[in-house]
């Protein structure tokens, strides 16, 4: 079972197609999440869900639901 987290973030750079798209919600990791993840880790698992490179995704919020 994944530990769920809230999140919001945009697409930047190629993503973007011309207007900003920003996206809010809970995401589910099904990994381990004992250790803290850095912004660019959360960043680089967004974008591998979109099919994009990680310098796609810019991370606004990002915290742990109980």
């Amino acid at each position: 079972m994944g530990v769920k987290y809230y999140t919001h973030f945009v697409l930047t750079g190629e993503a973007q197609r011309g207007s900003s798209q920003e996206f809010s919600g809970i995401v589910e990791v099904n990994q381990t999440t004992e250790t803290r993840f850095a912004a660019q880790e959360i960043e680089a698992l967004l974008a591998r869900n979109f099919d994009l490179d990680s310098t796609d995704v810019c991370l606004i919020d990002w915290s742990r639901l109980q």
